[in-house]
């Protein structure tokens, strides 16, 4: 249907685009806002895309007539964010909206975002269900679905869990399919318990899929206005009849297969296989060094040395019709494959190939632009009477809208319906044979677009994964969006370390920032060293810190990626792969972090981080980099913890040449879990040191 979709939680100020879902570009819709608080002006543009920005905190109800009925919308506003940051934009649009030459905006928005004392708090929602008896004749089971929020503050705020407050919203499409299906309307029917934490919706009137959606925020906003990144969580008809009810329920029943089918679904959680994912970038055009049109061939060939690496996951670089650059994300044909790589069958046989050896594959999922050589374009340019040219974004030059100096593509108007239709059939063509989009440039596209793709392809597989290109990441992105987030400040900082200019337990202080800017605990993210964008590691770096840094991104929390060429000490960014000339002692290396991190579910996303004290043995050394001796300087090493309440893990990483003698205070065992080898050795006053290379990982035996 055109309802525009999940209800949005904004600031006063912040503005909101607004869009009819699956369109119909000949169909007329007309926006308007039904309800507000009594002292709002705001208003509602004319055109079938437009945009809403609320004025006062409150409750709004957006209408939409769409050739399929009428739709009403939520939006709640609160008061405006912090004193002398603009907040304007929302979740992206901050970023898209800057000069297209304007390099310093993403760092820009991340400094707001990080800005002191007012980092968003979070929140997490969840779902069960609640039996009171057998059948009382009336309706076919008296019991509740039941809501839970638990929100925490932010860890750089003053404020606790008792000082914050949760909104709940049920969403609008439930409650009008709830009324058409001839039952109580959820929104009458709801209670709210006495701490405003709990929601409870009797069985009867749940339609067939209940979804909840909630922020939380400062009680009193004077002390910090910041609202959380929304979650949600649904109870949905027709489930397996076995989820468990826990302590959220009340203690008043238990699920039981005897009882109707209900599921409870947290909307907004990465698939479940991604807690022990591991992610293989191949820049498909050099991978395999292959000839013109038998690339896919060539890469489903080497699938199985792939898989012995222990990655489970492809990432593939763009594979459609693109203008003949080779990284081919200047797309020309939206629905074929690339004749430099192969046709589509021998693409379906690539995927096929990757899933009989126990690998998934991402789609490389373009939407912010064509080519300029695509036929649109083409007829577009220079002719103010083209059909195709308000699908395009122009300059006052007459030239598109593009991006820093990207000259051969040309960006989208997503506001345009004949757009957003395209770019749907486009995900309905592809979404079916892979398991997931790396979504590129995803800051560059509206978030109503995000979500609608979300939506549409969670409702059919909820283990498709959505990954996102934004960077700086945003938190807002994991608001009915993203699953997992490319992670570019850890890259960067792993790339500050090992030049020298950081020490190393700054890459923790990155993992940190996560929750200090307002991502929820269950966002993930890729960690990368280096990708087909990027100088190689060990280029700029050097071996040594090429190795710790690999074993970096294995050991902290997140989803680790190698791009092609990583696992053998591949110099060249985008060359062809140098397989006969591969480092197997590097290839061997990472098969055994690979292999330990499967082993060691705590060292996956779901593990916990901790910092522990440590001290390095070191001679007499005053800066970086490493002296002739052979010492290793304190700022090249850092240790921390990694536990999940079944094993608890001392990780020490050295970014240094030379192998380090770190003393550690957490008692611990004395192998290395990476070799199988002792790595404790005693020094000439009896003290016990971790002798560490690259990485050493050792359980914690006592604090």
């Amino acid at each position: 249907m055109h309802h525009p979709g999940p209800p949005r939680f904004l600031a006063t100020g912040e503005r909101t685009e607004l869009a009819p879902r699956d369109p119909n570009p000949d169909g007329a819709y007309a926006w308007r806002v039904a309800d507000g608080p009594p002292d709002s002006e705001a208003t509602v543009g004319d055109d079938a895309v437009t945009e809403f920005t609320p004025d006062v905190p409150g409750r709004y109800l957006i209408g939409l007539d769409a050739p399929d009925g009428d739709h009403l919308l939520t939006v709640r506003a609160f008061p405006a964010s912090y004193e002398g940051v603009d907040v304007a934009g929302g979740s992206g649009t901050a970023i898209r909206d800057r000069d297209a030459g304007d390099v310093d905006a993403p760092r820009d928005y991340a400094a707001r975002e990080r800005h002191e004392g007012v980092g968003r708090p979070r929140v997490r929602v969840d779902a069960s269900v609640a039996f009171d008896g057998e059948a009382d004749g009336e309706s076919e089971h008296a019991g509740e679905a039941v809501f839970t929020a638990v929100p925490s503050p932010n860890p750089e705020s003053s404020l606790d869990a008792d000082d914050l407050a949760v909104t709940f919203v049920v969403d609008d499409r439930d409650v009008a399919d709830a009324v058409a299906a001839g039952r109580a309307n959820p929104r009458d029917a709801l209670r709210v318990g006495d701490d405003g934490r709990e929601l409870r919706v009797p069985l009867d009137a749940v339609p067939d899929r209940l979804r909840v959606h909630a922020v939380s925020v400062a009680r009193d906003p004077g002390e910090d206005p910041r609202v959380s990144v929304a979650d949600a969580a649904a109870v949905e008809r027709g489930g397996s009849g076995s989820a468990a009810i826990d302590d959220t329920a009340g203690g008043e029943a238990v699920l039981t297969p005897e009882t109707p089918d209900f599921e409870t679904v947290r909307l907004n959680d990465p698939p479940a296989w991604t807690a022990d994912a591991s992610v293989y970038e191949i820049f498909v055009r050099t991978f395999a060094d292959a000839e013109e049109g038998e690339a896919f061939d060539a890469i489903a060939e080497r699938i199985p040395r792939i898989a012995e690496i222990g990655v489970d996951t492809l990432w593939l670089t763009p594979v459609l019709g693109h203008d003949g650059k080779p990284h081919g994300y200047n797309i020309v044909d939206f629905f074929d494959t690339a004749d430099d790589l192969g046709d589509r069958e021998e693409f379906e046989a690539l995927v096929e190939t990757a899933h009989d050896h126990g690998m998934r594959v991402l789609f490389d999922f373009v939407a912010n632009h064509t080519a300029r050589d695509h036929e649109w374009f083409q007829d577009a340019y220079e002719n103010p009477d083209s059909p195709y040219r308000d699908r395009y974004e122009w300059q006052e030059s007459g030239e598109p809208g593009t991006y820093f100096d990207w000259e051969l593509i040309a960006n989208l108007d997503h506001a345009n319906l004949d757009v957003r239709r395209f770019l749907l059939d486009v995900i309905d063509e592809w979404a079916p044979l892979v398991d997931g989009f790396r979504c590129d440039m995803a800051w560059a596209v509206p978030d109503s677009f995000w979500r609608e793709l979300r939506d549409r392809v969670k409702d059919i597989d909820r283990e498709f994964l959505l990954m996102d290109e934004t960077i700086p990441y945003i938190p807002g992105f994991h608001e009915g969006m993203f699953d997992v987030h490319f992670d570019a400040t850890l890259y960067f900082q792993l790339r500050q370390v090992g030049r020298g200019a950081e020490p190393a337990a700054s890459v923790l202080d990155a993992v940190d920032q996560r929750a200090d800017i307002g991502f929820p605990d269950h966002a993930e993210f890729l960690q990368y060293i280096e990708n087909h964008d990027e100088t190689r590691y060990r280029v700029e770096c050097g071996d040594a810190a090429a190795a710790a840094a690999g074993a970096a991104i294995m050991t902290l929390p997140g989803v680790p990626m190698v791009y092609a060429g990583q696992e053998i000490g591949q110099r060249g960014r985008r060359d062809a792969i140098a397989w006969d000339h591969a480092r197997e002692e590097v290839r061997d290396r990472y098969e055994r972090l690979l292999e330990t991190r499967r082993d060691h579910p705590a060292l996956g996303p779901d593990g916990d981080l901790a910092r522990v004290g440590y001290h390095v043995a070191s001679g007499d050394l005053s800066e970086r980099p490493i002296v002739a001796s052979g010492d290793v300087h304190p700022d090249d090493v850092v240790a921390f913890r990694r536990h999940d309440g079944e094993e608890d893990l001392l990780i020490v990483l050295n970014f240094a040449p030379a192998d380090a003698s770190v003393a550690v205070d957490v008692g611990h065992g004395e192998r290395d879990l990476v070799t199988d080898e002792r790595c404790v050795v005693e020094d000439g006053e009896g003290t016990e040191r971790i002798r560490v290379d690259e990485v050493a990982i050792v359980p914690v035996t006592e604090e």
